[in-house]
């Protein structure tokens, strides 16, 4: 299990978890972040820093949250951003897409 960044990050990415994290293993996409579920050690310090309070252990996702788990995870499928695992989110730089549920999410402000 991984830890996972839900909605409250969309539209804002202050990107601290990014900045903290020691495997590199958060992919910045065009609305929001994503945690690579096989790349994190789940070391937690992410959560400590996020200023929304958008990351959640997987198995501790609230209700709303849950598809998350299943958003974060296919991010890196060939059917979304074909990233696979890269091994480091400094590589790849930002992704201009989202996973669909992202990308359909109603627009809020704070974007970056």
């Amino acid at each position: 299990m991984a830890y996972v960044i839900g909605s409250p990050c969309i539209d804002v990415k202050d990107g601290a978890c990014v900045q903290c994290c020691p495997v590199d293993c958060i992919y910045e996409g065009g609305r929001t972040l994503y945690i690579h579920p096989e790349e994190c050690i789940n070391c937690g310090v992410c959560v400590s820093v996020c200023p929304t309070e958008a990351i959640y252990h997987e198995d501790e996702l609230p209700r709303a949250e849950a598809a998350f788990a299943t958003v974060n995870r296919a991010f890196f499928d060939a059917g979304v951003s074909a990233l696979g695992s890269p091994g480091g989110a400094s590589d790849v730089g930002k992704v201009a897409f989202d996973h669909p549920v992202v990308a359909s999410w109603p627009r809020s402000g704070g974007s970056r």
